[in-house]
């Protein structure tokens, strides 16, 4: 049984994993405050799915919110690196405490998980984060999660919650993610515009879906917006997982919600296996190439990716990296695993595979990126 509306997030049957995702814009008032009362309503609402068969994971923002307020810090605390890393260490402490005292208060246990982008990256730990996961929840517990701003910078972070949530749904093979903002789902104009009209349901994130969004964060307490949540739904609805973006402004705003069908609901295009969803999801490259319409279609076609139809290789990639692949409109249409480091690939790019091995000066591999390791985006 699957997720098929926006009801279904209820329903431990069709959804017995829950990701929620909460924003600084909504847990932390412009006074730097939390916004306890209204937190203690979603504590509500997890302790409520708890009773109904369903076990819980919280992606929690404002840690950098909380800390620039107790440090008097300017701009929210993102003025600077080094400003957003010293608020995020004095505001996560004070975040954990918050959870931990409004989960206890309805008999449930918090634990504290701080990831960064390249603990999704490296394989070994990610199986990490799958298993800690996956006995926590086993274990009755309410994970909280938060990317590490205190050491994550520009190049290995995620930069949003949104992502980071739709990752830790595959690490834990959730069922559904569930995030949490200031609009009610995606429009097809700004909300503002009195013609906007709110998108109920889409199944698969396209370039026409891309451009409906807004990639700002309205409150300035966030670094999200609506293009990080879309970039979310895409790695969700790879590896098989519903996405919805509901309002969250108001008391036990998941309830309402799913009471009203409000918010817009992301059907998932496939279920990837675990490796292939890790291989879809990855985010940072060491480099890439670029193929043409003749290999493009053969990928579509269940094909390997093999070096004849290569007309471009970037960066310095190495043997068993995780590259994307581009078409030569520049539209990444693919990552996968590459079976040679850079050197090779641009050495033996354009040619068949009867003319590899003289080049290399060894037998070529079946494949540049064998099919088994390739994922179509």
């Amino acid at each position: 049984m699957i997720i098929e509306k926006l009801d279904d997030f209820r329903d431990p049957e069709k959804c017995k994993r829950l990701v929620i995702k909460i924003g600084s814009a909504l847990l932390v008032d412009s006074s730097g405050q939390v916004r306890v009362e209204w937190l203690r309503t979603i504590v509500n609402e997890i302790r409520t799915a708890r009773d109904r068969g369903q076990e819980v994971v919280v992606v929690s923002s404002g840690a950098i919110a909380i800390g620039a307020k107790l440090l008097e810090f300017s701009h929210g605390g993102r003025r600077t690196l080094a400003e957003a890393q010293a608020s995020a260490s004095v505001g996560q402490i004070a975040l954990a405490s918050t959870w931990s005292t409004l989960l206890a208060e309805r008999d449930l246990v918090a634990a504290q998980m701080l990831l960064t982008l390249d603990d999704f990256e490296h394989r070994r730990r990610y199986l990490n984060i799958s298993a800690t996961l996956g006995r926590l929840l086993k274990s009755g517990v309410v994970p909280v999660v938060n990317e590490n701003d205190t050491i994550a910078t520009g190049e290995i972070r995620f930069g949003d919650n949104d992502r980071l949530a739709a990752r830790v749904a595959q690490a834990c093979d959730a069922d559904g993610v569930m995030l949490l903002t200031d609009v009610d789902g995606l429009y097809d104009k700004h909300p503002s515009h009195p013609d906007a009209n709110r998108l109920d349901e889409v199944r698969g994130v396209t370039e026409e879906i891309h451009a409906m969004a807004d990639g700002g964060s309205g409150s300035g307490l966030g670094s999200g917006g609506m293009t990080a949540k879309l970039l979310a739904a895409e790695i969700a609805e790879r590896a098989g997982i519903a996405l919805a973006i509901i309002d969250g402004q108001k008391d036990m705003p998941m309830a309402r919600a799913l009471a009203g069908q409000t918010g817009t609901l992301f059907l998932p295009k496939r279920d990837d296996s675990g490796r292939r969803a890790w291989i879809g999801g990855r985010m940072r490259f060491n480099g890439s190439i670029t193929i043409d319409d003749g290999c493009v279609e053969a990928l579509g076609k269940g094909k390997s990716l093999l070096a004849a139809g290569i007309t471009k290789v970037d960066g310095d990639f190495e043997r068993g990296d995780i590259i994307p692949v581009f078409d030569e409109t520049k539209r990444m249409i693919a990552k996968g695993l590459v079976e040679y480091d850079w050197s090779d690939v641009e050495a033996i790019k354009g040619h068949p595979s009867e003319e590899q091995e003289d080049i290399l000066g060894h037998t070529p591999r079946s494949a540049v990126i064998h099919r088994d390791h390739l994922v179509l985006l």
